[in-house]
């Protein structure tokens, strides 16, 4: 194989549909390599020649399944998926053809419309959210069903994203506008850790997921930095995307529990490891990546100072 696509999944209902369109999608050598992390797939996973289904009854969390998935791998490449994601005609080609030895690629980004819900009664439908309880045209209560849609909402792009002095992933919309954003390829100081692509020798490299954050968490921070400071290149590839259905809607719960100590041990994990410049195989400081992308929102030049003081 050219690529794993490595996806792993804890109660995800979609991943059968996000396993299809990456078939269906694909033009190259690709295969999937699923990691079922504490229960079966609901709906299952028919059987396929190009996808690996790897089981666990008790989960051992996000990052050590997508470990496990890229230590099964033999591609070249492999691309981390979230389970509820859709990619575009030809994906893997076009990620595998603008790919560094030592870059990290992140394919743009849309959100991923999944389904409607329609009334029984009048037949309205209405975005996707929680399981209604009445229909805001009709009022009738008395049934309704899910219409899978699976399209991506092509206004809402996300080409560019940051973090900000407590290493939390932010959106950089404003980013599009200057010089350095400009072309199909364009360095990237963060992304969403939902998808993003390397070859599996530089994966390793890397060191792989760190599981020493936990289980979930961020990850987008954590690849991004190893990118950098490892001295490889983090880039948003513009010309082929997935689709991510975001979380953000009453009624759409983490499939992994995850407590406000666990986000905070990540959160303080991630603080130590890189403004303490912890990493064992950084070649470049920290304050390397902010003077890369300066000026940079809700940094600025005492902090900067600061930072590079303490890396002398």
């Amino acid at each position: 194989m050219d690529l794993s696509v490595l996806i792993p999944a804890r109660n995800e209902e979609w991943l059968k549909q996000t396993i299809d369109d990456v078939l269906a999608h694909s033009e190259g050598e690709t295969e999937v390599i699923a990691v079922l992390d504490g229960a079966w797939a609901d709906p299952p996973i028919p059987q396929h020649e190009r996808v690996t289904v790897v089981y666990h009854p008790e989960s051992v969390g996000q990052r050590a399944a997508i470990n496990e998935a890229a230590r099964i791998s033999q591609a070249e490449f492999v691309m981390k998926l979230d389970a509820h994601c859709a990619v575009e005609q030809g994906f893997d080609v076009k990620l595998m053809a603008e790919c560094g030895d030592d870059w990290i690629v992140v394919p743009r980004m849309y959100n991923l419309h999944v389904f409607d819900w329609v009334c029984d009664a009048c037949g309205h439908s209405w975005y996707m959210g929680p399981d209604p309880e009445e229909c805001g045209k009709c009022g009738s209560s008395e049934g309704f069903h899910r219409q899978l849609v699976w399209e991506p909402r092509w206004s809402r792009k996300t080409d560019f994203a940051r973090f900000n002095s407590e290493l939390r992933f932010k959106y950089w919309g404003s980013y599009k506008s200057r010089p350095e954003a400009a072309g199909e390829i364009a360095d990237l100081m963060c992304f969403v850790g939902a998808g993003w692509f390397l070859r599996r020798d530089w994966y390793w490299e890397i060191g792989g997921c760190d599981e020493g954050h936990g289980s979930w968490g961020q990850q987008g921070v954590e690849m991004a930095c190893k990118g950098w400071l490892s001295g490889g290149r983090v880039v948003v590839n513009k010309q082929t995307w997935f689709a991510h259905m975001f979380r953000t809607r009453g009624g759409f719960s983490f499939p992994y529990p995850m407590t406000h100590g666990q986000q905070e041990h990540a959160r303080t994990y991630s603080r130590e490891l890189w403004l303490g410049n912890k990493w064992d195989r950084a070649v470049r400081p920290f304050s390397w990546i902010l003077e890369h992308f300066w000026p940079v929102p809700d940094w600025d030049e005492e902090t900067l100072a600061e930072l590079k003081a303490m890396e002398r």
